[in-house]
């Protein structure tokens, strides 16, 4: 584990599979978009796994198609996301009582995702996250996407953030290359979706099995 060099001014999470657990919603709208297709729901293990690859990743676990077939699909997929995208969804086990510590300790923490605008901007407002949250930096928020650490960059500038002085956490591969890239203390989560992958061959900075060693890391005092 890399030691942090200066003292932090903030955290930027991946939201899926990070912050929260949305895998429950994601495959329950998958199982409705199947009963309307005629098609066999894939296991709710196989999904979960790929949940950090997006929309696309779901539908091929029903469907053996094409991308651009797969693209027809989801429009209709999402709309049935959407309409509930909060009924189970909920922060992983210690997630709330780390984000009311960076809060009582004064650091900034925010949101990256590849996830829409539009259905991060709801799920955070539903979650309560929207007035607590420095940035949300959506996956069409600009034109590229994480790996890229343009989105990374984005947040911090949004925030009034030294990329130097913050951290990027997140559950995905993809996530780690946008936080190095960005030049952020990089930080993988053992206890997301991980993509079917190992984090701590990702080149992260640090590895953390639950959100209190991330806590343990910045020095911050947990109250459960």
């Amino acid at each position: 584990m890399k030691s942090l060099t200066q003292t932090p001014q903030g955290v930027l999470f991946d939201l899926d599979g990070t912050l929260l657990d949305s895998a429950p919603d994601l495959h329950a709208a998958l199982v409705a978009y199947c009963g309307e297709a005629g098609a066999s729901v894939p296991p709710y293990a196989m999904v979960r796994e790929v949940v950090s690859r997006g929309s696309r990743a779901i539908l091929r676990c029903a469907f053996n198609e094409s991308d651009d077939q797969l693209l027809e699909r989801m429009p209709r997929y999402l709309e049935l996301y959407h309409s509930m995208m909060s009924r189970h969804t909920r922060p992983f086990e210690g997630i709330e009582a780390l984000l009311d510590a960076l809060e009582v300790n004064g650091l900034a923490w925010g949101i990256v995702t590849n996830k829409p605008g539009y259905l991060t901007d709801e799920l955070v407002r539903q979650i309560g996250w929207s007035d607590r949250a420095c940035a949300v930096i959506s996956g069409d928020t600009l034109p590229v996407r994480k790996p890229d650490p343009a989105p990374v960059l984005l947040a911090c500038e949004r925030a009034g953030l030294d990329p130097a002085r913050c951290l990027f956490v997140g559950d995905d591969r993809r996530d780690i290359e946008a936080g190095n890239g960005a030049g952020l203390y990089s930080v993988a989560v053992h206890w997301g979706y991980l993509d079917g992958g190992d984090p701590y061959v990702w080149g992260a900075d640090a590895v953390v099995e639950h959100p209190r060693q991330l806590a343990e890391l910045l020095k911050l005092k947990v109250v459960a």
